[in-house]
């Protein structure tokens, strides 16, 4: 190890950028779903070493110089694993997208890893010789993380601290300090190692106790998350009883005008089916929930949809389904000429649109593309299909019917970000998340996403009832736990009843901020110290 913590320092041009990329990609092992938590104590040490041996270039050269292509380099490695599933909706398309997959993948990396560059120059600024080094890395990758679920509408896939939330004891420490309090945590435990090797005057029990203090955090967390797993009681309701419905429609043919008849015929067949022989059906259930997008068409396309579901649905029971929506003319006639909505509606009994929801967070060149004009040209548009492209909605807000608890709606894409529940989820009786990850069939991209939109049930103490088209529907208890599953690419239907919320967590209480006041106040430190070395 040695050895190794000496070339790495020792290491410049391609030589060192390739073993970068390798212990980035290593690092990526640790998110969901493999969990590999070992591999940030193997790859962050790398990243380490090469910033010890980093030149230091004046000016402008600091900021872009040998420090940035470091963190870039590492970061490159990280996201190509981590996020490779992202490849996976090109094949759905073909075509022109197909042939521009392998691009698409390296330059959302690229363009990721940007961050870890800056995050780097950043911790190489206030780098020094101590063990305070590591600490330099863990505010500044830390904050450039949560600028990454922020800076451009945000994309905070796969934060370092995922790989704090391998099992349900774990995941618990997300409702003390967040998604990325643990991704501070993550990456200051997983540098220790640089801090052992390589062997200098000090002792070696000395170079070990930051690892052990390391292992002791691990310890205590596992510790903390089985005593509130023991601890906390669950409230159990009987005024509501959800059937979840995952029709497993393929992708290819889902947005196909022909199928639109089938389409509907599944999601009404499998609606009115039984689980077992006793099961009374549609007449036990209070609502029927579907996907993402379940109707693929506008209802003002296609009306005899809503006589169907109101002929389906008995008396008092809600259907809430995904459906694109549109605005309407004073006249009463809908408005072809302007964006459609990703929307969720609820629909009664008597076929009637009683309530909506708007997503507010539109997924970039899948619901809307950036320099849209120019990648027309080429023949190139958003993979979610409009002849207007999608609008998002004005604002995030509780949804709920006469017969409906009130609920916070999330749209696919948006359980992914933890700062935007905000107070609205504190009035919510279970957090509803709807999905349509079959763009992404076949890889572990469903898997990531689930687990994701499960950290905000741990995050708020919320129930999370999630619907997805194949995988993965489930019902996540307020502590994070699976309490009910369904199989991915499985066509079928899971009735389940979502527990009371919790008492307003401590995340949910403060939110993200006393993770970005340990980071200033650690920056600051170090800056001080810093000032004060070169003094």
């Amino acid at each position: 190890m040695t050895a190794l913590a000496n070339w790495t320092m020792l290491s410049f041009g391609w030589r060192r950028l390739l073993a970068l990329l390798v212990a980035g990609a290593v690092a990526g092992l640790s998110v969901a779903p493999l969990f590999i938590l070992p591999a940030l104590f193997v790859a962050l040490p790398v990243l380490v070493w090469a910033l010890d041996g980093a030149e230091r270039r004046p000016s402008w050269g600091r900021l872009f110089g040998p420090a940035f292509q470091i963190g870039l380099a590492f970061g490159l490695g990280y996201f190509l694993v981590a996020i490779h599933w992202i490849g996976a909706a090109f094949f759905i398309e073909g075509g022109a997208m197909l042939g521009l997959m392998p691009l698409a993948v390296l330059a959302l990396a690229l363009g990721l890893a940007v961050f870890w560059g800056l995050a780097s120059s950043l911790a190489h600024a206030l780098w020094s010789e101590g063990p305070w080094r590591i600490l330099a890395l863990a505010a500044s990758l830390a904050l450039f993380e949560y600028l990454r679920g922020h800076v451009l509408t945000g994309f905070p896939f796969d934060l370092v601290g995922y790989g704090l939330t391998a099992n349900d004891e774990m995941a618990q420490a997300a409702s003390l300090v967040g998604i990325y309090g643990l991704t501070l945590v993550a990456i200051l435990i997983g540098a220790t190692p640089a801090l052992i090797w390589p062997a200098d005057e000090r002792g070696l029990v000395r170079r070990l106790v930051p690892f052990f203090a390391a292992m002791a955090v691990i310890a205590l967390q596992v510790g903390y998350g089985h005593q509130r797993l023991a601890t906390t009681a669950l409230e159990t309701r009987d005024d509501i009883r959800l059937r979840l419905v995952q029709p497993a429609i393929p992708q290819d043919l889902k947005w196909e005008l022909a199928n639109r008849e089938q389409t509907v015929e599944r999601l009404i067949g499998l609606s009115e089916s039984r689980t077992t022989p006793a099961d009374p059906g549609l007449p036990g259930v209070t609502h029927v929930i579907w996907p993402e997008s379940a109707l693929p068409f506008f209802l003002s396309d296609f009306p005899d949809a809503l006589a169907r579901i109101a002929r389906m649905l008995p008396d008092g029971v809600t259907l809430l389904t995904g459906a694109p929506r549109e605005d309407y003319l004073p006249d009463g006639r809908a408005d072809h000429s302007r964006p459609g909505y990703n929307s969720i509606l609820a629909i009664d009994d008597a076929g009637e649109v009683v309530a909506s929801y708007d997503k507010t967070h539109l997924v970039p060149v899948g619901e809307y593309l950036p320099f849209q004009d120019f990648f027309a040209q080429l023949g190139i548009g958003q993979f979610v299909p409009g002849a207007n492209g999608w609008a998002p909605g004005e604002e995030r807000r509780l949804m709920s019917t006469a017969t409906t608890p009130a609920f916070l709606p999330l749209i696919c894409y948006e359980a992914i970000f933890p700062g935007e529940l905000g107070k609205l989820v504190q009035g919510a009786q279970f957090i509803l998340n709807v999905t349509n990850d079959a763009w992404f069939d076949g890889s572990i991209g469903p898997a990531q996403h689930f687990h994701h939109a499960r950290l905000r049930a741990v995050e708020q103490g919320v129930a999370l009832v999630r619907v997805a088209n194949s995988g993965v529907t489930a019902l996540v208890d307020p502590l994070g736990r699976v309490t009910a599953r369904l199989r991915e690419g499985e066509m079928a239907l899971l009735d389940v009843v979502p527990p009371r919320p919790l008492g307003q967590t401590l995340y949910g209480r403060l939110g993200d901020w006393p993770f970005l006041a340990a980071v200033a106040l650690a920056l600051l430190g170090l800056g001080l110290a810093r000032r004060r070395a070169r003094r």
